[in-house]
């Protein structure tokens, strides 16, 4: 699949994105290794604890649909109603959800502000010292 076609699906998730508090809208595209795309957005709470990011959605949609292979997400964010400014990087919440599911150097992170402007990072490049299985079975130690 195309980048720019999973940014695309990404910029589709952020028009319904939930964010009455911050006023930042986030979308997010994730790609199974099957080919199927999760869209996510961001859905703010007024407790904001509960909220969840754009990037957690769609992960936890997938997963609980059974899927346990991604290959990519495409994440695009700013403030609600305008085109994307800049680049919108996880957090480092969703950075340790991509931990769990993702290899850290195949798994690809396309950071956009349009179809055509965009970055891509792998996993490891944005958690370099990730948590993760291989971390609990060597006692701790991430190297």
């Amino acid at each position: 699949m195309e980048e720019k076609t999973l940014v695309l699906e990404a910029m589709a998730a952020r028009k319904v994105a939930y964010a009455p508090y911050s006023g930042f809208s986030v979308g997010a595209a994730l790609l199974t290794k099957s080919g199927k795309i999760y869209r996510g957005c961001n859905i703010e709470n007024a407790a904001f604890t509960p909220s969840n990011c754009a990037e957690r959605t769609a992960f936890f949609k997938a997963v609980s649909d059974g899927e346990r292979c991604f290959a990519a997400i495409a994440i695009v964010g700013g403030k609600a109603g305008e085109p994307p400014a800049d680049f919108c990087p996880p957090c480092g919440v969703c950075r340790q959800v991509m931990a769990e599911f993702c290899d850290p150097d195949e798994f690809r992170i396309l950071l956009a502000r349009s179809p055509e402007v965009r970055k891509c990072f792998s996993l490891r490049e944005l958690l370099p010292l990730g948590f993760g299985k291989d971390t609990l079975k060597k006692g701790g130690d991430a190297r």
